[in-house]
């Protein structure tokens, strides 16, 4: 599972000429799933993701977390995270899995994040041609990958 986490003052999502979701601060969230992810990948990136302490405190220093601010999130299915470009200029997205494999585990994400905070979570819709805007604080940009925990 790959995750890339952007410090947002405000996002949305839209589709069809109409705003399906937006968030105030937080974090907007693209996210990847692959056929080898799991529960314990979701559980974990999850707790990451509401713990990263990446929001100024009143000094002015990255200390506070999503959970701390009581920040927004604004998730959205992306399988081009898993893109392959090694051969050729055509990206191969095999590793991405697909929908009947990722939906369930993008819903569990939703229900996982919304438990751990507290609140609504806000998304995309899965599988559809979407326009995302943002304001990226900072800008704070993270990416992380749940097979690669460094």
């Amino acid at each position: 599972m790959k995750a890339v986490i952007q410090r947002v003052k405000e996002a949305s999502v839209t589709i069809d000429e109409k705003v399906h979701s937006t968030i105030n601060q937080g974090l907007m969230i693209l996210l990847g799933i692959e056929d080898a992810d799991t529960k314990e990948d979701i559980d974990w990136l999850a707790q990451k993701i509401i713990l990263l302490r990446i929001f100024n405190d009143e000094e002015g220093i990255m200390n506070l977390s999503l959970k701390e601010i009581d920040g927004d999130v604004l998730l959205v299915s992306q399988f081009t995270l898993h893109a392959s470009t090694k051969k050729g200029n055509r990206p191969s997205y095999i590793k991405a899995s697909k929908p009947s494999v990722a939906n369930p585990l993008y819903e569990k994400m939703i229900e996982r994040l919304s438990s751990a905070l507290n609140k609504n979570i806000k998304t995309g819709v899965f599988g559809a041609d979407m326009k995302v805007a943002l304001v990226n604080d900072g800008p704070v940009t993270i990416i992380i990958d749940t097979k690669n925990k460094e």
